[in-house]
């Protein structure tokens, strides 16, 4: 068996445990993390987690330089609780991790067999005048390759073109990840996947939606990266 390379794996925190560590609404931390990441001082994450009640919730994720600079600037005075927070996670992570590709690939599968039947549930459970908002947030889209195959694009170079075009973050904390404003319209998702290539690491990918594709149909065309023929 391949034994999975735990030094790899960037231990991130959301601004859900955040919220939880300061006893505070999980909305004004997360305006708050959005007001630091536009001064540029720190990276978000956009992730979608589960909460307590099982519902799937959006949440932003740092790392644990950035999840200082969150804190101090929310209450300072629970500095001392985050630092015993890093110290018990960064103690406990390497016994959660799994320990073999085939565990690995089993947690990954079971997570998103969970994401699945929980977002079912929500469009089951949801208002017909809510309906295809709640389908865009289960729709797990395309990776950009395989929609630069299907308009005919260079495989690889859809990535180029989309941070020139301000659509994907050239930043190195969070590169090719979608803007934030275009996961929020609906264009773009953000997963978690096992990487194979690295010895089994977690890795963040961009996928369109069947909205996204549409949008970036358009975009591209009036940018003359596409003909309109493409369409």
């Amino acid at each position: 068996m391949m034994d999975i390379s735990v030094s790899n794996f960037m231990m991130m925190m959301s601004s859900r445990e955040i919220a939880e560590l300061l006893q505070s609404r999980h909305d004004n931390v997360k305006r708050s993390m959005e007001r630091l990441s536009g001064k540029g001082l720190i990276q978000l994450t956009p992730m979608e987690e589960v909460n307590h009640l099982g519902q799937i919730i959006e949440a932003y994720h740092v790392n644990k330089r950035d999840s200082y600079v969150v804190v101090a600037q929310l209450s300072p005075e629970f500095t001392a609780v985050l630092v015993d927070h890093w110290q018990e996670s960064e103690n406990i992570q390497p016994q959660q991790l799994p320990q073999t590709f085939a565990a690995a690939l089993q947690l990954a599968a079971d997570q998103a067999r969970q994401i699945e039947i929980q977002s079912k549930q929500l469009i089951l459970n949801a208002p017909k005048v809510d309906f295809a908002e709640r389908i865009a947030k289960v729709d797990y889209g395309v990776t950009l390759d395989e929609f630069a195959y299907s308009v005919h694009l260079v495989p690889g170079t859809i990535f180029d073109v989309l941070r020139e075009m301000k659509i994907l973050i050239s930043s190195r904390q969070s590169y090719n990840l979608p803007m934030q404003k275009h996961i929020e319209s609906g264009c773009f998702v953000v997963r978690q996947i096992l990487n194979e290539r690295e010895s089994s690491s977690i890795e963040c990918i961009s996928l369109l939606t069947s909205k996204g594709e549409l949008w970036l149909i358009k975009r591209l065309i009036k940018a003359g990266v596409l003909k309109a023929v493409a369409v």
